[in-house]
């Protein structure tokens, strides 16, 4: 065997060994799950498909690679990942349409469970900040008063005023 298959041999076994000790996708960073490193004979041989079957997903738009010099497909983690659920799918009967329906769904749920996370953040933050805001109100003289949380500025004196809209 020449020594450039072996290399490559080796070297898939290694990315199969590498991806299957990463069984659980959220163990791996968000930039390396999305970061485009295997060509279309090392996807397809990760997703236990045949290379002409990952072109034609490409085509109709079910998992689309990112392209390395305009031309060669380039499959991250996440896309080996989504073409291992999309050959269990099919050989669970679901077409080819209701396939692409379902990562539709997934990726707009992905896409929420983000900004409810930034949202909670940002309200957490916004909790750490108000919980150190300073207070001011008015007081008895018109002037701006420092207050404490939940304390009210003391009124100056207990007369009522009376005021008419002209």
């Amino acid at each position: 065997m020449p020594a450039r298959r072996v290399t490559a041999q080796y070297t898939r076994l290694r990315i199969r060994q590498n991806v299957a000790e990463c069984d659980d996708p959220r163990m791996l960073a968000a930039e390396h799950r999305h970061a485009a490193l295997f060509v279309i004979s090392v996807a397809a041989e990760l997703a236990d498909m045949h290379p002409q079957t990952l072109r034609q997903y490409d085509r109709i738009g079910l998992v689309t690679p990112r392209r390395q010099g305009g031309r060669h497909r380039r499959y991250s983690p996440h896309d080996v990942d989504q073409l291992r659920e999309i050959q269990q799918l099919s050989q669970e009967g679901v077409s080819l349409e209701g396939i692409r329906r379902v990562i539709e769904l997934q990726n707009e749920v992905e896409e929420l469970q983000s900004e409810v996370a930034e949202l909670r953040s940002q309200l957490r933050e916004a909790e750490r900040a108000s919980a150190s805001a300073r207070v001011f109100a008015v007081g008895p003289h018109g002037d701006v008063v420092k207050l404490a949380r939940g304390q009210r500025p003391q009124p100056a004196t207990r007369e009522l005023v009376v005021w008419r809209q002209r």
